[in-house]
């Protein structure tokens, strides 16, 4: 595990609303925008190492966890990538990884030429498990939110997904 990160001496959102503010407009959209991305970046990161020891990224668990949720255990690469909205360039090397270490298989789609199936093998099952115990014990990294906040927060994140077509 890293060490304990180091909080900066001042709030970088905060700082960067009172520059923006001297220049533009939006502020309160601007700094919602970046204090949702700065903790995208710091669950990330906290997700990221509690995965390394089992050779994850929270990326690739996510490939493991959408096949294993899937009826067949299997999808086409197009279709991983449309789910975690990536591009299908960045879903092969996350496939490739999870091949080399044998947590799934790709093999074509037997009924699309074209398509490449990606398919979580048992080990990949059992990869995905420890994971998630590992996952769900550090409270998704979002352990300083009560149950209640998380549901505000994911109520607050609907509107934006649903006006951006994600659903």
């Amino acid at each position: 595990m890293s060490a304990p990160r180091r909080p900066l001496a001042f709030d970088p959102v905060a700082e960067a609303s009172r520059l923006w503010a001297e220049r533009w407009g939006e502020t309160p959209r601007m700094r919602a925008v970046t204090s949702l991305m700065r903790v995208h970046q710091l669950v990330l990161t906290e997700l990221d190492e509690l995965l390394r020891p089992l050779g994850l990224t929270f990326a690739r668990y996510e490939v493991l966890v959408l096949l294993s949720f899937s009826r067949r255990g299997s999808l086409p690469l197009g279709r991983i990538g449309e789910r975690l909205q990536v591009h299908a360039t960045s879903v092969t090397p996350l496939v490739k990884r999870l091949e080399a270490a044998e947590l799934l298989r790709r093999t074509p789609h037997p009924e699309d030429g074209r398509a490449v199936l990606a398919s979580i093998t048992p080990q990949g099952r059992a990869v995905m498990e420890q994971a998630t115990e590992l996952i769900v014990g550090a409270r998704f990294a979002l352990g300083a939110l009560s149950e209640e906040q998380c549901d505000e927060l994911t109520d607050l994140l609907t509107t934006p997904r649903t006006a951006a077509g994600d659903f």
